[in-house]
Order: C-alpha cells, then structure tokens, then sequence
C-alpha cells in the first residue's frame, strides 16, 4: 500500500494540498472571487450571489475557512466573512515557485 499519510509530507505540502483541495470546487471558487470584491459581507450576501441553498454555502464557507482561505468574525448574529490574504500569498508563492522551475528547466512533455 502507498503512502497517503499526510504525516509523511512537509507542513508546507501539507499546508499547500489543503489549500487547493478547499478550492478545488467551483461553489468554493465563487465564493473566494465574490469576496475578493467585496470588503466584507455576510453569509446571506453570498446566498443571494449563488444559486446554491443557504446551508450548502454554509458547508462550503465552513471548508474554506477550515483551510485557512477565508476569515470571519462574528457581527452581531450574523458573521462577516474576508478572504486571508496569507493563505493567497503562499498560493501564489508556490504557483510562481512551479512556474519558475519549469521555465528554467524547460521542460517539454508530451
């Protein structure tokens, strides 16, 4: 059997491979643009903005914020949601870091 422990990975794969799977559904995808133009908004906001029920963008906000992509304080009853700019940076850092590597190498596949 391989090994598909995630204990047998770096902090920074591991941290990496939660990232993208949190992003790694289109719903989720919408909701991270949406609140990059927005400042803030509450749950309801992105309720009106997908046509998805008010519990599935719950679930959705829950994983996103789990990972680390989303940040939200509660306001009154309701909570206000942003997007973690970190958790953005350290994407970029590692898309720029792949691209980088495959420009240097020029790898030609397939």
């Amino acid at each position: 059997m391989g090994a598909t422990k995630t204990e047998h990975f770096t902090e920074k794969q591991n941290t990496i491979a939660a990232l993208i799977k949190a992003l790694a559904h289109p719903a989720r995808v919408a909701i991270v643009e949406y609140l990059m133009k927005t400042d803030k908004c509450i749950c309801g906001d992105i309720v009106d903005e997908l046509p998805l029920s008010q519990p599935t963008v719950s679930q959705h906000l829950k994983e996103l914020k789990t990972a680390g992509l989303i940040k939200g304080t509660v306001e009154g009853n309701a909570i206000c949601y942003c997007v973690d700019e970190k958790a953005i940076a350290k994407l970029q850092d590692y898309f720029t870091k792949i691209s980088s590597k495959l420009i240097d190498k020029k790898i030609n596949c397939c």
